[in-house]
């Protein structure tokens, strides 16, 4: 009976297994970290007038030696993505993609393995439609061919992006792909941009989890402030039902962080960073890391706010409370301490005095010991609230771990 039961749980684990890509996969067991370029280089292919930031091997290779020269490898930021514009106009022979051969001479394989021996894995991209959003070859109608292409050159992530007129595609499609990749045998990381193409109301949110590794669902991000506060404010409008879709393995995907970049100040730059932390959100980077000021380098590569976003029990923090500009959020920790983010919208140029009621997260007990993750350091014992000022544009994030 014994071996009978074993026999059958394992038809029904293979079973299932082929058709999603199931959370025991090993893959984005936390928030996966890294670089991807779109948001900062975009589709700039002219690499005579710009070598050194035009789409081909240069800037990837190049941006994955800064990545371990200052220490952003070391700090978790393990993935390089090619975002789209990277292909060749045409198939290959055999019907398979290949690179551009003048901004990627040596092909994506061997790039691929220039990031392995760094310690790095590579992402690439492409779209469920004919052309991708900028025009290039897409993978419909090709899509086991893609996978087994990407996998052979030994891929470590996806993008699938959307880009067709016709949206009705997407329930076929992206499934279709989940299917793919798993069929190779080849650990891929699969992050989806189906939702941001469909109504969020009807979306099947359980299924996106069981297919997909992470997900994108709203506007692409800008270089602005502007920019940052419309997702925060999307996350928090939408957060009844993002917070039960997220967890170990699947993530919502609130785009790429733009600290470092040309329009964030420093305290602009960590709202972000702490936002992110709380949202459990992917934490790719879209700048220019090779250049990028120590300032904004502090940031990213802080070890107590990254540990904030990679913790372990993976459950997406919430908004409690947003009154004329000033917000607070928290985030269960797996240790039962909490993070919380104290955050200034306002407009008026002011600091302002936030304060946290700990009822208000789910502390009813005991004195907090209260830990600053910007200014790393402990800010003392407190009991029923603690209150911290502001800056205009700003965010204060606090670990609270409670003394029973």
């Amino acid at each position: 009976m014994i071996t009978h039961y074993w026999f059958v749980l394992c038809i029904f684990v293979c079973f299932s297994c082929r058709f999603t890509l199931c959370e025991d996969n090993g893959l984005a067991l936390t928030p996966p970290m890294g670089f991807l370029d779109w948001e900062r280089f975009r589709c700039e292919i002219d690499c005579n007038e710009d070598p050194q930031n035009c789409i081909g091997e240069v800037l990837f290779t190049t941006m994955a030696d800064a990545m371990v020269k200052y220490g952003f490898r070391d700090a978790g930021y393990q993935y390089v993505n090619i975002d789209d514009c990277w292909s060749a106009p045409t198939r290959d022979a055999q019907g398979r993609l290949q690179a551009d051969p003048k901004r990627f001479p040596h092909g994506i394989k061997w790039l691929a393995d220039y990031m392995h021996t760094r310690g790095l894995k590579l992402g690439i991209y492409s779209a469920y439609s004919n052309y991708t959003c900028g025009g290039y070859l897409g993978s419909q109608n090709h899509v086991q061919t893609d996978a087994d292409t990407f996998a052979s050159w030994t891929i470590d992530s996806l993008k699938l992006d959307g880009c067709s007129p016709d949206t009705s595609i997407y329930s076929k499609g992206y499934p279709e792909f989940s299917k793919a990749l798993i069929s190779t045998g080849r650990p891929i990381l699969y992050s989806c941009s189906w939702p941001a193409y469909v109504d969020f109301n009807t979306f099947n949110w359980t299924l996106i989890g069981e297919i997909c590794n992470l997900w994108r669902l709203y506007d692409d991000v800008q270089d602005s402030w502007d920019s940052i506060i419309g997702i925060i404010n999307y996350w928090a409008a939408k957060q009844n039902t993002l917070i039960p879709a997220a967890g170990p393995g699947h993530w919502n995907d609130p785009d790429m962080l733009i600290i470092g970049d040309f329009s964030l100040s420093v305290e602009e730059s960590k709202v972000q960073f702490a936002l992110w932390a709380i949202f459990a959100a992917p934490l790719y980077i879209s700048a220019d890391i090779r250049t990028m000021p120590s300032v904004f380098m502090d940031i990213l590569l802080n070890r107590e706010v990254i540990a904030v976003n990679q913790d372990p029990l993976g459950k997406q923090g919430r908004q409690v409370s947003n009154a004329n500009g000033l917000q607070i959020w928290y985030r269960d920790l797996v240790d039962g301490a909490k993070a919380v983010a104290l955050l200034n919208t306002r407009t008026d140029g002011v600091p302002y005095k936030i304060t946290v009621e700990f009822s208000q997260i789910g502390i009813t007990t005991g004195s907090v010991n209260v830990r600053d993750l910007f200014l790393k350091k402990d800010l003392g014992t407190f009991s029923r609230q603690f209150t911290a000022e502001v800056n205009p544009h700003g965010v204060v994030l606090v670990k609270l771990t409670t003394n029973q």
